[in-house]
């Protein structure tokens, strides 16, 4: 059985070592990796990873291009990258067409990182876009934890307006469907047609609740997903076994959903 996770985070040589620290010093959290595509290929190797999904996050409008640039030097059989858009980036939706055109299958928003709320109608042209281009938007969900506990930005029920709105858009609902706020993710989200994935959650939530989630909303719409280099993806796949899924609902979460979606 092959794996896949969804959710990683990488960055250019030469930045990582800033960029890591900077993440570093916003909370307690320290990560297991330095943010290297080269020590991400290792920690795959390791975990006996196929792919995986690297998400970039442009937290300025003018970084868009660049981010592009390094999405398509790292693209591989391996990576899987993500470039970003920055809601305030100008014509957002050509840089989507472009993303598409070029063979990339998704693109990653973050509320928090990128100051905008989930359901702002300021967004909708990024989500329509996406849809029409048939894109994958991988979205940070729920809190954060470098960012105040009253953050909203991201809530549950931000999201299912979203969706509500935009019924083709094939959005993946990171840290299974909103870090911290899982009671709302039961109320607003279990069972609609997103995917969500596993990253930082599945170790707060406890294998048994984690395994109730994953039944009512359809193992078929649920992923594996790390965070590296914040998370180990040998610890997140253990996580996913040990949630005692029977055989092929386990093949579901750590590749069968996954490689639907990426067209592998």
């Amino acid at each position: 059985m092959g794996r896949i996770d969804v959710h990683t985070h990488a960055f250019p040589d030469k930045l990582a070592p800033r960029a890591v620290r900077t993440l570093e010093a916003a909370s307690d959290w320290r990560a297991v990796g330095d943010g290297k595509i080269d020590s991400l290929l290792k920690s795959m190797d390791a975990a006996d990873v196929d792919v995986s999904v690297v998400c970039a996050i442009a937290t300025k409008p003018d970084q868009v291009s660049d981010i592009l640039k390094w999405c398509r030097r790292v693209h591989s059989d391996r990576i899987e990258p993500f470039p970003s858009v920055h809601p305030r980036t100008p014509k957002p939706a050509k840089w989507l067409a472009r993303f598409a055109e070029e063979g990339f299958a998704g693109v990653k928003l973050h509320p928090m990182y990128q100051d905008f709320v989930f359901d702002d109608p300021a967004m909708e042209e990024i989500y329509a876009a996406a849809a029409e281009r048939g894109l994958l938007v991988a979205a940070h969900c729920g809190r954060d934890i470098a960012f105040p506990d009253d953050t909203n930005s991201a809530s549950p029920e931000r999201i299912r307006r979203v969706i509500d709105r935009h019924p083709g858009l094939k959005l993946i609902c990171t840290h299974m469907g909103g870090w911290r706020m899982w009671d709302e993710v039961d109320r607003y989200l279990i069972g609609t047609p997103a995917y969500v994935e596993t990253s930082f959650s599945l170790s707060h939530l406890g294998p048994q609740r984690a395994a109730d989630m994953i039944r009512r909303h359809g193992p078929d719409r649920v992923m594996m997903g790390s965070d590296w280099p914040w998370v180990g993806q040998r610890d997140e796949i253990g996580r996913v076994e040990e949630l005692n899924l029977d055989p092929a609902a386990t093949q579901a979460v750590l590749w069968r959903n996954a490689a639907r979606l990426l067209g592998y």
